[in-house]
């Protein structure tokens, strides 16, 4: 559990950077913008980041956060979810292949736009792969690509997913078309100190043994079990729901370092045109799919949007749209992305480097 604990001794960095967005988030909030616990931190500590200020996201705060977020998602698959959700397994899976095909065409593009920095097959393939941004950049470094250009070409795609769909839904009135409740709706204080240690165990043991971002899938697969089994010990209060945003946003902008806007200016526009073919041609496939599966289209882009499980799925706890399935649904790409990524591209990109 030592990526929970906090120095001491925290930095004026750290807290700089915690007022910062705790300030960022309310006058969101007061605002009436989409997420604001999460965009709001995430944005002003990239523009602090760019202006080169001296701010830092506290040590385990992206950990915490997915722990708090991994534990909400999961109260909302009771039995009766659960049937729901395992009615669109083969849909699951079929959009898990999807991803890879879809990341084909834009390795294919964003080689085409970077051609000045002679961009190899395995960088561009796994910099579009739409998977947790630490597998596939190690991935990347494994057979060969550029990390480096990995990890930047992905903290872009979640950027700019994380920003475009919340705000796209919010101000086209897209709210609550399916909305599902969680089964547990009173907090109950030991209930709730039983909960999180049991999710605070289960992050630990998925830390442990290596599951890709286990701080949320640990706490999220431990609070399903829970909930499916009738066992409903508390809800999660909604300050804490923002304040786990608030530490996932905090942490995702400080990813963005002053010289990530300077390093590879070209690179970045390819990235960014990449991510929104990525997004565009993910959206149609899921309009289609939500046709013939029965799942409201706005359900369905969120579900294979190709942005980070944690932001997705909190964008669809916000607007009260089809979590479960929204959770569901990433979390099988997820386990398909990582698993079959790499033999996929020892199949058909390792000749081509």
């Amino acid at each position: 559990m030592s990526a929970l604990r906090f120095p001491t001794g925290a930095g004026r960095p750290e807290i700089t950077a915690l007022l910062l967005c705790i300030v960022a988030g309310a006058v969101c909030a007061w605002a009436h913008t989409p997420i604001p616990w999460m965009l709001g931190p995430l944005f002003v500590m990239a523009l602090a980041k760019w202006r080169g200020l001296e701010v830092d996201a506290p040590r385990g705060f992206r950990e915490g956060g997915q722990l708090v977020i991994g534990t909400a998602l999961g109260l909302y698959f009771t039995p009766d979810m659960l049937r729901l959700v395992a009615h669109f397994l083969p849909w699951m899976v079929a959009s898990g292949f999807f991803a890879i095909a879809i990341a084909f065409a834009c390795a294919s593009v964003l080689t085409r736009l970077a051609v000045p920095l002679k961009l190899d097959a395995t960088t561009a393939f796994f910099a579009c792969v739409p998977g947790g941004a630490s597998e596939m950049a190690n991935l990347a470094a494994r057979h060969d690509g550029r990390q480096d250009l990995v990890a930047v070409a992905q903290s872009l795609r979640i950027l700019i997913i994380v920003a475009a769909i919340p705000f796209a839904y919010s101000y086209s009135g897209i709210h609550g078309a399916d909305a599902y409740a969680p089964g547990a709706k009173l907090v109950e204080l030991g209930g709730l100190v039983q909960l999180l240690a049991l999710t605070l165990a289960s992050a630990w043991v998925a830390q442990r043994v290596g599951v890709p971002n286990g701080f949320v899938l640990g706490p999220l697969f431990a609070t399903i079990v829970l909930t499916g089994s009738g066992a409903l010990w508390s809800a999660v209060p909604a300050w804490l729901i923002n304040f786990g945003q608030l530490m996932i946003g905090c942490s995702l902008g400080a990813r963005f370092e002053q010289d990530f806007f300077r390093s590879a200016p070209r690179f970045l526009w390819a990235a960014g045109v990449s991510t929104v073919l990525a997004l565009l041609l993910s959206s149609a496939f899921a309009i289609g799919m939500g046709w013939v599966a029965g799942i409201h289209w706005s359900t369905a882009i969120l579900a294979l949007a190709p942005g980070g499980m944690p932001e997705m799925s909190i964008t669809a706890k916000v607007l009260q749209l089809g979590v479960p399935i929204v959770v569901a649904f990433h979390v099988t790409r997820m386990a398909i992305l990582v698993t079959i990524s790499g033999p996929v591209y020892r199949l058909l990109l390792k000749g081509r480097r």
